[in-house]
């Protein structure tokens, strides 16, 4: 997470000292906050997974993605007055059912599983302007994802019957496809107000969800690989630029 938030603010510096000071394009500082839908128009929300060996316990287990949610702060660096790199940090959590049978043992239980990430988008940002202060945005980059630890349940459904479910994270680092357009009012004084929607798609599965039964000396396990893949309703806000009245500060020699 160190590494992640250093990226941010070299990004920052950069982007706030790129160009000369007379031909500066602002910069906007933000935050936004977005539900976070399962789809199968981008990727597959749900996965079934069964125990096929005939030689074990035969069970099968279902996970399925529902509503979660996501959070951050943004960062819009001006390029020109039309195209911006756009980055920041943010949370996301993902909310997924499960539900487990052994169907020669009329043996059924549900349960709930969480997966948390942070992640710091990369966009090129390009503006449409529509009115005055209407602007139309489009955007298309990269999300480096940072998944602290795997995750897991444990569900006791009936007597000494047990079913485990664990996430186990191939990699803690990952990448996602993001893309993004939206809409936004923009006003001097009050700031930039955004609505939008978005894409996300993991470019591997977030993690590879492996499923225990164990019923007294009996053992059954299943593996299979989730996708995580969203869109989502952003809501933005930018701060105003708002310049400083009075006499600035000017450099020179400290006198005593």
């Amino acid at each position: 997470m160190k590494t992640a938030f250093l990226l941010f603010v070299l990004l920052f510096s950069f982007s706030a000292n790129a160009q000369p000071k007379k031909e500066r394009v602002p910069s906007y500082f933000g935050f936004q906050v977005r539900p976070v839908f399962p789809t199968r128009f981008i990727g597959e929300p749900e996965l079934t997974v069964d125990q096929t060996d005939p030689e074990a316990v035969f069970m099968t287990t279902t996970i399925s993605q529902r509503l979660g949610y996501s959070f951050g702060a943004t960062v819009r660096a001006g390029l020109t007055k039309l195209i911006a790199l756009e980055t920041g940090i943010n949370f996301t959590q993902r909310n997924f059912d499960l539900s487990m049978s052994v169907p020669d043992s009329s043996i059924s239980g549900t349960n709930d599983l969480s997966f948390i990430s942070y992640d710091i988008p990369i966009n090129a940002l390009f503006y449409i302007r529509l009115a005055e202060q209407w602007y139309m945005n489009a955007s298309l980059g990269v999300a480096v994802n940072f998944a602290p630890t795997n995750i897991g349940v444990q569900t006791n459904p009936i007597g000494f019957h047990y079913f485990t479910h664990t996430g186990i994270l191939t990699s803690k680092v990952g990448f996602d496809l993001n893309a993004n357009v939206g809409f936004e009012f923009r006003t001097e004084k009050s700031g930039f107000f955004y609505v939008g929607g978005s894409g996300r798609v993991p470019f591997s599965s977030i993690f590879t969800l492996a499923t225990n039964y164990r019923f007294q000396g009996y053992s059954s396990s299943t593996y299979g690989e989730v996708d995580g893949s969203f869109l989502s309703i952003d809501f933005k806000y930018f701060f105003p630029n708002i310049k400083n009245k009075g006499e600035q500060f000017k450099p020179g020699p400290i006198v005593q």
